[in-house]
């Protein structure tokens, strides 16, 4: 019943931008505080961003400030990320994520190459 799809990856050039998108059933994101995690090649889990119950509150690890923004649209039970200037070191797979309940999605690549 409790499920996190995200969807919107794929393959993007260096400088580029992509919208991912983590659609949420059986709870609802606006009571509930969300992350956007990543695991890039050979790599482990990195946190990338959180966003509060309302939205009012964001984080971001150093490594994207500035480049990414997350959001949150309740009337859709939706969480996003936002992904500019992306870079190479950016490619990965990106998970959303319910922190206090250990939801996951089931991830998805972002690719950003030549």
């Amino acid at each position: 019943q409790v499920k996190l799809v995200e969807s919107g990856g794929g393959l993007v050039q260096p400088g580029g931008s992509l919208r991912l998108s983590c659609s949420a059933s059986g709870f609802t994101v606006s009571t509930n505080w969300m992350n956007w995690v990543r695991r890039a090649p050979g790599k482990g889990l990195e946190w990338v961003s959180i966003i509060n119950t309302d939205g009012t509150n964001t984080y971001y690890a150093d490594s994207v400030k500035g480049r990414f923004t997350i959001s949150k649209d309740n009337a859709k039970n939706m969480v996003y990320l936002q992904m500019n200037s992306l870079k190479p070191e950016d490619t990965a797979v990106y998970y959303c994520n319910v922190p206090i309940w250990n939801i996951w999605g089931q991830g998805i690549q972002v690719t950003v190459s030549s």
